[in-house]
């Protein structure tokens, strides 16, 4: 059984119609053999298991035994810029699936995949500045601090 002390949630940085099946062609285009999550919430709420919790996914580079990693499609505009587009099915539809995982990892943390950039000026906080990207395009650790 792996020591799980994070749940990292995302965004898949695509827009909101990509599916499953563009996601998976996308780690294979990477060279993964595992997906980048082992749970991604579509528009419309529901959630799709890529990867069984066993097995370790390529969410955050350097992280990923210790984490389950969460995902919602969307996260950027029709610009390409990061953007916080969850639609209320999947806010819905991701707390559901956090409370789930916490029931199973009742020590695990949950954060966004941002809060695992590097604390650059040694202040014991992650900033804006030090983010290596803006996923999942909200403050995780904020919004789901109750679960």
């Amino acid at each position: 059984m792996r020591d799980i002390r994070y749940i990292a949630v995302h965004c898949t940085a695509s827009n909101q119609m990509t599916t499953i099946r563009g996601l998976e062609m996308e780690f294979k285009r990477k060279g993964w053999k595992n997906p980048g999550y082992h749970y991604v919430v579509s528009a419309d709420g529901v959630v799709h298991q890529m990867l069984d919790e066993e097995r370790v996914s390529n969410g955050v580079k350097g992280w990923n035994s210790k984490l389950i990693n969460v995902a919602y499609i969307g996260g950027i505009d029709a610009t390409g810029k990061a953007t916080d587009n969850r639609t209320e099915a999947q806010k819905k539809s991701l707390r559901a699936l956090l409370k789930l995982l916490r029931s199973r990892y009742p020590k695990a943390v949950i954060r966004g995949h941002r809060d695992f950039s590097p604390d650059l000026n040694g202040d014991g906080k992650i900033t804006r500045n030090e983010w290596i990207k803006a996923c999942p395009c909200f403050d995780a650790g904020e919004e789901y601090k109750d679960i």
